[in-house]
């Protein structure tokens, strides 16, 4: 059975206490920080800017899971290389040059991963599947967290499911990350469809009134029915 990887989503902490929102997530024994680095263009948002993922790096050994969501990848994707994260994703839907881009990131000896906005098909990954270490598949369309009543599209399981299985018919082990309305409620049903990669926001690992601990116990529960 394939290990389920947590990914917190740093904007869905306590950004104002961000140095002890970080330690909170160590104490508790996750590994890894999703970060979203959003330029404004792309999609309304701009949570974290380069100086702050900076700072960040020198305060844990946490592995940094970089989510860029930009009209200008090449320029964020050196940034973060220069920062030294463990991982970077760039969307599909702003790249003129794919293939660059993942050799770019796999050079510096980071992992490399594209993103899909709901409505792209797997298909345009053809070429560039073997490539990559992940996949993350936009559930909700990105960059919208704050539309609390946004629903994961309706075609979320059958995305990946079709994902998972073009992996295995490959003989492939690329990871397949969900993000967007990553909750409680929908963790059982996008495990048993094959992701293996949670990005957890405001809708599970940070449910306001809960410790993280109780959050994160919350989620491993969700898993647990998934993978029955």
């Amino acid at each position: 059975m394939k290990k389920i990887t947590l990914s917190p989503s740093i904007m869905c902490a306590d950004l104002v206490n961000l140095e002890q929102s970080i330690k909170e997530l160590e104490q508790n024994g996750l590994e890894k920080v999703h970060i979203d680095v959003i330029d404004g263009k792309f999609s309304p948002s701009m949570p974290l800017g380069i100086e702050t993922i900076k700072r960040m790096r020198e305060v844990t050994d946490m592995d940094f899971d970089v989510h860029i969501m930009s009209t200008n990848n090449e320029y964020f994707i050196e940034e973060m290389i220069n920062i030294g994260v463990q991982g970077i994703t760039f969307h599909y839907e702003t790249s003129l040059h794919t293939d660059r881009y993942i050799n770019l990131i796999k050079e510096s000896g980071a992992k490399a991963a594209v993103a899909l906005n709901p409505a792209t098909s797997i298909s345009v990954l053809d070429y560039t599947l073997e490539s990559l270490d992940m996949v993350c598949l936009m559930l909700i369309n990105p960059g919208f967290a704050t539309n609390k009543g946004e629903k994961q599209v309706p075609y979320a399981m059958k995305k990946i499911k079709d994902l998972k299985e073009t992996i295995a018919g490959r003989s492939l082990h690329t990871s397949i990350q969900v993000d967007g309305r990553v909750s409680l409620t929908t963790i059982p049903e996008l495990v048993k469809a094959g992701a293996d990669d949670l990005v957890l926001g405001s809708t599970s690992l940070f449910i306001k009134g809960n410790s993280i601990e109780q959050n994160q116990q919350s989620v491993l529960d969700a898993i647990k029915k998934g993978q029955a």
